[in-house]
This record gives C-alpha cells, sequence and structure tokens, in this order.
C-alpha cells in the first residue's frame, strides 16, 4: 500500500466530519486539506454534509455579513468550536478566527 493509500484508509468520517468547518475556512494546512477533500470526494454522506455546511455558510454570509458580531459572542464560538473539534476529532485547535464576509447576488 502506497503513503497516498495508507491516508486514505487512516481517514474516518467521523475525522473528516469534525474538521469540516476548518476545511470550508481554510484554516488546515495543504496536507490535511487535500486529505479531507479526497475523503470528501470518495464519500458520497461527507460530500452532502460538507455541500450542506458550506451552503450554510453561504447563507449566514449573505444575511448576516453587514454586521459584525459581539466580542462576547466571538470568544463563545471559539470555546465551542474547540471542544467540537476536541470532542469529535480529537484534533486541538489552538486559534480560531471568525470571519463573516459579505457576498453579493444569490
Amino acid at each position: 500500500m502506497s503513503t497516498d493509500d495508507a491516508s486514505k484508509a487512516k481517514m474516518r468520517c467521523e475525522d473528516a466530519l469534525a474538521e469540516i468547518y476548518l476545511l470550508l475556512d481554510r484554516e488546515c494546512s495543504p496536507q490535511r486539506d487535500a486529505q479531507l477533500r479526497r475523503h470528501i470526494e470518495d464519500c458520497p454522506p461527507c460530500l452532502e454534509e460538507y455541500g450542506i455546511d458550506d451552503q450554510l455558510k453561504q447563507l449566514l454570509a449573505r444575511k448576516c455579513g453587514g454586521e459584525h458580531a459581539p466580542a462576547e459572542l466571538k470568544s463563545r464560538l471559539r470555546a465551542s468550536i474547540r471542544q467540537t473539534v476536541a470532542t469529535r476529532g480529537g484534533v486541538a485547535v489552538e486559534r480560531t478566527e471568525i470571519t463573516v464576509e459579505q457576498q453579493t447576488g444569490e
């Protein structure tokens, strides 16, 4: 089994789904990004979840893009994201930034 095949075999759906927002927010290393994308492309349930989460993120950006969240809310969201990622995937997230981009059009 090649190194590439071994990395595919090690990726579990739980791991991919735990890191889906890190992937959507481009907060993964290039190597982890490639691993996650390979898994998602080969796994229909994970691909569907990725698509739903991506659409949700875009919808939130369109509807809430002009407003800034209070600092306390950002802090609580960061803590919640860290806890969710650690619980689901056993991955430590040292720094999480929340950004809201306003998109035009539908």
